[in-house]
């Protein structure tokens, strides 16, 4: 289950297979004569104008927005609204470079394998091998070869900009053989001046030659290689200015900061040898991958199938144990991508950026609940580097205070400026305490709350008080994400996303109190705007389901009407394009709402709709259409939401089991209210051990047989329950 199998070569970028540190990630593919090895840097993103770019300051025409749009007039109101601006996009994050490893001809069957719980990618035929990793411990990816090589590192990716200029060296230094890589920025682009890359190669015995950029092996035992991959800050940017001290890369003025180690530091690593820097990257690794597994009764012979013939039950547990491989592998500097941590051409859809609306939660969906409470440093890292940009926001667009989050960032820039006329993001309200939640799910499931979210969380809390001060509750303007009222213009006013964010941002607030209540249409549908207007259903987005998922403000117990609407509302909607967020997005909260079928009904989408490559990485659309990190990341949450519902005080066993899950077990599901649930198995009856780090009381549910019991939980001891 925690592996892949595959018995025939990538023959593109998409089908190769990962491996990651959460700052580093490279994808291994190619054949038997020619392997190739892209490597990947979360902070590599091409500057394009945009890093200093400013929200537009309209914060005295609010009260001419409001008055058009609440006079039916939209498109004045958003062409007044984007300032005369055009749509800009983030900086795109892009590929680094290739290692080209050749071979002579070679004979005999080939495999190529990932182990999850290693972290360890694998190619081999008769006459060769060859074995890689990211190392969480070292910082550096680490590689080793057997058979006759011939290595050379090459910018030359699909589509990479005429603009962006790569140099290549290899040589002899300090006693060792190294391969050398600069990528250059064109100077017009303010941010970064380029990247860089070294490689190691260290042979056991055989002979080496360099001639050009090329690095020759023959009659080794094996070759280690050990790659370190850095980016680096231009040093002069008077007034925000980029400066071009000089023309050279890695030039004296140019190179600053976050300088490669060098020889030195890549000579010291190799002394420990390829096992020696497995088994210590493996030691941080595999504790966090073990935490959470599924077990659905797969047999040994299907579970043996190779990637491409995997199907039923064993297809379901790689696709949740590559998931959250995927998710640890890329998650820890900062979350994952829109491509997760690996590209392997430039011009990555929607810039390869952190789409905020939507995307960026449903990767997080399965980050707590799924024991990996170490990839929020990363996902507050996004946050706390650009709060300042929040606070610019909220204060230029609406003269308020507190926080205001955009609908994308590269992770450098947080200032709202992706808008026109035509896409109204400042309209956007509910981003901060939609971004913020997952902060608030970990205090939850952690008891141990990052220390800046009691700040934050007020924050948003005074944006909302600001905002509706000078109206009667009504919240205006106001955009659904990403739709409008009967596929028109997008501005409006109350739209449920909005007005949920705010109801849970101003909690007891006197403030809260004058918000509209929910509307449910004529259909019995949740409706996705307060406002009396039409719906739009044709589209991917649910964003009314906020109440539902993630928060927990509308569920059958407690609001069983709105949860019946709700239910409707997701009956009701189309599915655009099938894309896997929007199908993902319905399935969480088909989970919430207890309606296992239904949830079930929207994983199917991605699983009958040839949205995987070969690394089990997925795609935006059916066919294998835009390499995407959407559904491959959010599968492992949404099943663990079908099979453990939490919170404070409360845990729900099996809430929204599809008759396709008939049996299985799953082990180390965290849960809201610091409660483990170290084993639940289900089939022949269904039994659960929990256990919590403190003395607590909570209400165990398990709705298909009726139970509802008070179980008390003694610090650091396990309880059954059957």
């Amino acid at each position: 289950m925690h592996s892949l199998l595959g018995l025939s070569p990538a023959r593109t970028w998409e089908d190769a297979f990962l491996s990651g540190n959460g700052e580093v990630g490279i994808m291994v593919y190619g054949g038997p004569r020619e392997e190739r090895v892209v490597v990947n840097h979360h902070r590599f993103v091409l500057p394009n104008g945009t890093r200093d770019r400013r929200p537009p300051a309209i914060a005295h025409h609010l009260p001419e927005i409001r008055a058009l749009v609440l006079a039916g007039r939209p498109v004045e109101a958003q062409a007044l609204a984007a300032d005369g601006r055009h749509l800009e996009w983030t900086q795109p994050f892009h590929p680094g470079w290739e290692l080209v490893i050749s071979r002579p001809a070679s004979a005999g069957a080939y495999r190529r394998t990932t182990d999850f719980a290693t972290g360890e990618v694998s190619a081999e035929t008769d006459g060769w091998s060859h074995r890689a990793f990211v190392s969480r411990a070292d910082g550096v990816v680490v590689q080793r070869l057997t058979g006759d090589v011939a290595l050379r590192l090459t910018g030359d990716l699909p589509g990479k900009p005429e603009t962006v200029r790569y140099e290549t060296a290899a040589g002899e230094r300090d006693g060792g053989v190294f391969l050398r890589i600069r990528g250059v920025y064109p100077p017009e682009g303010r941010g970064a001046f380029g990247f860089e890359g070294l490689t190691l190669v260290r042979p056991r015995g055989g002979t080496v030659a360099v001639e050009g950029d090329t690095v020759t092996v023959t009659g080794a035992a094996e070759v280690l290689l050990l790659t370190k991959a850095v980016r680096h800050e231009h040093p002069a940017w008077p007034d925000g200015e980029r400066g071009r001290a000089t023309d050279e890369p890695g030039g004296p003025q140019a190179r600053t900061g976050d300088e490669p180690d060098g020889l030195g530091g890549l000579l010291g690593l190799a002394a420990s040898g390829y096992d020696g820097l497995l088994e210590r990257h493996v030691a941080r690794h595999r504790p966090l991958y073990e935490r959470v597994t599924l077990d659905l009764g797969a047999t040994p012979d299907e579970r043996a199938a190779p990637v491409g013939e995997l199907s039923g039950a064993a297809l379901v547990e790689r696709l949740f144990h590559a998931g959250r491989y995927l998710l640890l592998s890329s998650g820890g500097v900062l979350p994952p991508r829109l491509t997760g941590l690996w590209l392997g051409a430039w011009g990555a859809a929607w810039s390869g950026d952190f789409t905020t609306d939507a995307n960026l939660n449903l990767q997080m969906a399965g980050v707590n609940i799924g024991a990996l409470p170490e990839l929020i440093a990363g996902y507050a890292n996004l946050i706390r580097g650009q709060i300042d940009h929040w606070r610019t926001n909220a204060r230029q667009i609406y003269g308020a205070r507190g926080i205001l989050a955009p609908s994308r960032t590269d992770g450098e820039n947080g200032h709202l400026f992706h808008l026109n006329a035509d896409w109204p993001w400042t309209m956007w309200l509910a981003g901060a305490d939609w971004l913020l939640y997952p902060l608030v799910e970990h205090a939850e499931v952690t008891g141990e709350p990052i220390p800046e979210l009691a700040g934050w969380l007020a924050e948003c809390r005074l944006f909302w008080e600001d905002f509706l001060a000078g109206t009667d509750g009504t919240v205006v303007p106001s955009f659904s994400p990403e739709v409008g009222p009967g596929g028109g213009p997008f501005a409006c006013h109350d739209a449920t996303m909005d007005v949920a964010a705010a109801r849970h941002a101003l909690g007891d607030s006197p403030a809260a109190k004058r918000l509209p209540p929910y509307r449910i249409d004529e259909r019995g549908a949740l409706a996705e705007w307060i406002a009396d207007v039409a719906p739009c259903e044709e589209h991917r987005h649910v964003s009314h389901l906020y109440p539902v998922w993630p928060l927990h403000e509308i569920n059958p117990d407690e609001t069983p009407d709105l949860a019946a609407a709700a239910r409707k509302a997701l009956l009701s909607r189309g599915d655009e394009n099938l894309s896997a967020h929007g199908s993902l997005h319905r399935a969480l909260a088909a989970a919430r709402l207890k309606d296992g079928e239904l949830a079930w009904a929207n994983v199917r989408k991605i699983l009958d709709n040839g949205m995987f490559f070969d690394s089990l990485m997925s795609s935006h659309n059916p066919g294998r259409e835009i390499y995407n990190a959407d559904a491959a990341i959010s599968l492992p949450g949404v099943l663990l939401e079908l099979l453990v519902y939490s919170r404070p005080g409360i845990v729900e066993l099996l809430p929204a089991l599809p008759p396709a899950l008939a049996r299985g077990r799953v082990r180390g599901v965290r849960c809201r209210g610091r409660v483990t649930v170290e084993e639940l198995s289900w089939g022949d009856g269904v039994r659960a051990r929990l256990t919590s780090p403190i003395d607590q009381t909570v209400t165990v549910v398990h709705r298909a047989s009726g139970l509802r019991r008070e179980v008390e939980l003694p610090a650091g001891k396990s309880v059954e329950i059957a």
